[in-house]
């Protein structure tokens, strides 16, 4: 037997229906902010995300999936979304468009410890604005995330936001937290030690216990914004207000990449205790130009669809059952296998469900099947029905029957 591999999951058919009131849900509240859908390839060229996400990002140094194909090319299986969506917004001339607002799901990959609503292979709801630099663009994004959290039902969240600045106040802050961290080395782990010189700000994503007990007291970015980053951030909150959007100032939100400039932000909940950021996102001015486009401003989010599912399990609202059909056909003899295909092709092209039994049952049995697959109609086709041209189809919840020539059938089962 072979199994699924480590940090993989099959979604099954009672499952799958969360999913597809999800993707649902999440298309209709991308409507209301005029978001269009993208879809990019699961894999693109790894130079991609080494300039996008950070050579210095968790994910580029230890979570990237990363192989040659045959014509000695490096692939990278899509760690996040947001890279192959500017690739393809600079490469399809998408700036056309003076505001372009997209949303995408996409499979992620990154080799990482499973985790409860993490997997090394998992699904992700993104969504990017380009062309905006003002902050109501920021706090528009955050309202589709809230809009469409509060939509499926996820209660007890927290928004945390911060900024973190742009490349000029940015190197001030750098100066001061390499200035702390220096003092600190011999409590930090070795990646962070190597961080310490090539990207400070990275040391505030690690995870580890001793590394973030020796940050308590570091330098927040907040205090080192310039002028027009800390106006930006006024302003965040101000739309977000007029959003009627509450929110918390956390200083020690960074983000875990490296593209982000100026706002960040997270939605928290406590439906699944200590991982219970469900959406995370930012701003990113910068990513275009870096990745060959003209100067852009953008901002986005993304979150993680089993980490969504597993907050709605913990709240009680993720119950579903697959729909059962809007028919059954069942045959009772030779005769009313012979017009089988006829009646079921017939209802199927008037946008009618079905199910037939293929498997040889008896028709007590076909009956019994109906049942269970929770089918709205039984329609029986039989040497009776067939001589007589008159053909019944039962309500299955409340007992009642409807007749009807053949021809008819569409209309009376819609009808019923």
């Amino acid at each position: 037997m072979i199994n699924v591999p480590k940090g993989t999951k099959d979604v099954l058919p009672s499952d799958s229906c969360k999913w597809q009131a999800l993707e649902s849900a999440a298309r209709e509240v991308a409507r209301l902010y005029n978001a269009n859908e993208i879809r990019t390839p699961a894999f693109e060229y790894t130079e991609l995300f080494l300039r996008g996400v950070g050579d210095t990002t968790d994910i580029v140094n230890k979570e990237m999936y990363t192989f040659e194909d045959k014509g000695g090319r490096s692939i990278t299986l899509k760690p996040e979304g947001t890279a192959g969506a500017v690739r393809s917004f600079i490469e399809n001339n998408l700036a056309e468009s003076l505001y372009q607002k997209v949303f995408y799901f996409t499979p992620v990959f990154r080799y990482e410890r499973p985790q409860a609503g993490r997997l090394r292979e998992h699904h992700q709801f993104g969504v990017e604005f380009f062309g905006s630099a003002e902050a109501g663009a920021d706090a528009e994004v955050i309202s589709l995330a809230h809009t469409f959290l509060n939509k499926i039902g996820i209660s007890g969240l927290t928004l945390y936001i911060n900024s973190i600045g742009c490349p000029t106040c940015r190197a001030e802050y750098n100066k001061a937290l390499t200035a702390y961290l220096s003092k600190k080395s011999a409590d930090l782990c070795p990646v962070c030690n190597d961080r310490i010189t090539r990207n400070p700000l990275r040391v505030l994503d690690c995870k580890i216990p001793e590394c973030k007990q020796a940050l308590v007291g570091a330098p927040k970015i907040i205090d080192f914004l310039c002028a027009d980053c800390g106006t930006h951030f006024g302003r965040l909150r101000q739309a977000l207000q007029d959003f009627d959007i509450p929110y918390e100032i956390n200083p020690d939100i960074v983000r875990g990449l490296d593209y982000y400039t100026r706002t960040v932000f997270e939605f928290v909940s406590n439906g699944i205790g200590a991982q219970g950021t469900v959406c995370g996102g930012g701003r990113y001015d910068n990513l275009v130009q870096s990745l060959g486009g003209k100067s852009t401003p953008a901002c986005g989010f993304g979150m993680g669809l089993e980490r969504l599912l597993l907050t709605l399990e913990s709240l009680g609202k993720a119950s579903c059952a697959p729909r059962g059909p809007d028919v059954y056909v069942a045959t009772a003899d030779s005769e009313g296998k012979a017009v089988q295909n006829a009646a079921v092709s017939l209802l199927r092209r008037n946008g009618i469900s079905v199910e037939t039994d293929r498997t040889g049952r008896g028709l007590k049995s076909q009956i019994a099947r109906a049942d269970k697959l929770e089918a709205r109609r039984l329609l029986v086709l039989g040497a009776t029905e067939t001589s007589s041209g008159i053909y019944t189809v039962k309500n299955m919840s409340t007992g009642e029957t409807a007749q009807s020539d053949f021809d008819r059938l569409p209309q009376t089962v819609k009808a019923e």
